[in-house]
């Protein structure tokens, strides 16, 4: 699989279902700003911070020319990150895991659920149960992603670094999509793609610089 590159076409996106809106991909969205934010249902800072400003960047400037979507993955906690919690999440506003546990601790649930309806389409990342061993062109392009600076360090370090992200990926029971198509560090994330579909932002964790980035391609 060929990661997604700033400055290039942004590739389709890869999903097993939508549970929300669509179908719908960036081909299909051209002549609008597009934000991907990807979450997992049990990762606590996704609800706390990125689906709150997304949502908001969604009331303010879905009319202006953005169309924001939701990607829920799994790259662990794969008995929680599930198609079905997420259904729960959609339909009745039930959070589980880390993720009611947070934000029951911050007083932000009502009778035990997510007191806001998120507005915009959603679905579930696809995820490929991994049935072979891991082998050495997966870990380069993992490394090349997370530590773009490896072969400049000695040698004895870049083999315990190979040999670190192999155990990783072997104790991967699933491979998802579009997390890797992106090659995504963690969630949060946000992928932001332009009028024209270039990729112009992938990056991981809150920003809050990101609507004025939005204005700016708007």
């Amino acid at each position: 699989m060929t990661t997604a590159r700033i400055g290039q076409q942004a590739p389709l996106f890869i999903v097993s279902d939508w549970v929300q809106g669509g179908p719908t991909n960036f081909d299909q969205l051209r002549g609008r700003v597009v934000l991907l934010e990807i979450f997992q249902v049990n990762c606590p800072g996704c609800f706390l911070y990125a689906l709150p400003q997304a949502v908001e960047l969604h009331q303010r400037n879905s009319s202006n020319g953005l169309s924001v979507l939701g990607i829920a993955t799994a790259f662990e906690d794969f008995d929680k990150n599930t198609l079905e919690n997420l259904l729960k999440l959609v339909n009745h506003g039930e959070v589980i895991g880390e993720t009611l546990v947070m934000l029951s601790q911050h007083g932000i649930l009502e009778s035990g659920r997510l007191p806001y309806r998120i507005p915009f389409p959603l679905a579930m990342d696809k995820l490929v149960k991994r049935d072979a061993e891991v082998n050495d062109d997966e870990i380069a392009v993992f490394i090349d992603g997370q530590f773009p600076q490896l072969e400049q360090q000695p040698a004895p370090y870049r083999e315990k670094v190979q040999e670190q992200v192999r155990a990783y990926l072997q104790k991967l029971a699933y491979r998802a999509q579009t997390f890797e198509l992106f090659n995504l560090k963690g969630t949060p994330s946000h992928i932001l793609v332009d009028k024209q579909g270039i990729l112009r932002e992938c990056a991981f964790g809150s920003n809050p610089e990101l609507e004025s980035q939005i204005q700016g391609l708007l």
